[in-house]
């Protein structure tokens, strides 16, 4: 039996970091919460590791595209300074736009 830690986001594009060989996308999710009887969104930042294909796609996307972005998660820790550091990472698998900023339907990428 194959064990597995999987993560899917639909979200707004924020910064996209693209380096070398691997990149860096800023996606926003937002949540319905009730401050003092009032419905309010509650926006979570969640920031996703890309390489290879989904590289390719990411340049394609500008800040604001509606996407759908699904992949493994992967824990990890290091030393820094005699301090154990954990951290969790959101690796993509497959990437879509859904609608462009402007609001239209697009498809300038699949996944």
């Amino acid at each position: 039996m194959k064990n597995i830690s999987e993560f899917r986001i639909i979200g707004r594009v924020g910064r996209i970091e693209i380096l070398d060989k691997v990149a860096y996308l800023n996606v926003a999710a937002n949540y319905g919460r009730k401050v003092d009887g009032e419905w309010c969104d509650d926006t979570h930042w969640n920031r996703v590791t890309l390489f290879g294909q989904c590289i390719e796609r990411a340049q394609k996307m500008e800040t604001g595209d509606l996407i759908h972005v699904t992949g493994r998660v992967r824990q990890t820790k290091y030393d820094r300074d005699g301090e154990t550091v954990y951290g969790v990472d959101l690796i993509c698998d497959g990437l879509a736009v859904l609608a462009s900023r402007s609001g239209s339907t697009d498809d300038r990428s699949s996944g």
